[in-house]
């Protein structure tokens, strides 16, 4: 991987509601910051806050993580590093973040809807019976991340942060 360092890092964390994406991003953010400087962390939920974004069908999710795109890339391009933490779950937008984003990092925090429900992980699920990724929105995987955790909610988070941090220096190191 080509690491362009008059561009920002984007560490685009995407998973299934639930899955620990934010909770892990505030893990690694530490350590990102010292290794490649200056660091914002925005997650969906404080983006839609932000955004007043209040749908949650399908297609409107799919136009909100295009506007997130957009966001983390122009973000990037003033050589600032962006961990996002949200769902945005559409192969069409990894595609593009691929193509468009320098510096493009996707980690892939893989989890099971029934073991996110058995941990009570996402209020949603009990709340709302529709508009869910992963329940009755099918959800686009990440077919080629640069970096797949597994989150069985055993493992302490810091030991997925390690996992992920070894694996962000080795795709980006610093000469």
């Amino acid at each position: 991987m080509r690491y362009i360092k008059s561009k920002g890092i984007v560490f685009w964390i995407t998973g299934l509601p639930g899955s620990g994406k934010t909770e892990i991003a505030k893990k690694i953010k530490k350590s990102i910051v010292k290794k490649y400087g200056k660091t914002i962390l925005i997650s969906g939920d404080d983006l839609r806050k932000i955004l007043k974004f209040k749908s949650y069908k399908k297609n409107d999710r799919l136009n909100y993580a295009k506007v997130y795109s957009k966001l983390v890339k122009k973000l990037s391009e003033q050589n600032i590093n962006v961990i996002i933490a949200t769902v945005a779950l559409f192969r069409k937008v990894h595609k593009w973040n691929r193509k468009n984003i320098t510096n493009y990092c996707e980690i892939y925090i893989k989890a099971k809807v029934d073991e996110i429900i058995l941990n009570k992980k996402k209020k949603l699920y009990f709340k709302f019976k529709k508009n869910l990724v992963g329940l009755d929105i099918k959800a686009e995987f990440p077919t080629k991340p640069n970096i797949e955790i597994l989150n069985n909610f055993k493992s302490p988070l810091n030991e997925l942060r390690n996992k992920i941090l070894s694996k962000i220096y080795v795709l980006y190191k610093i000469r």
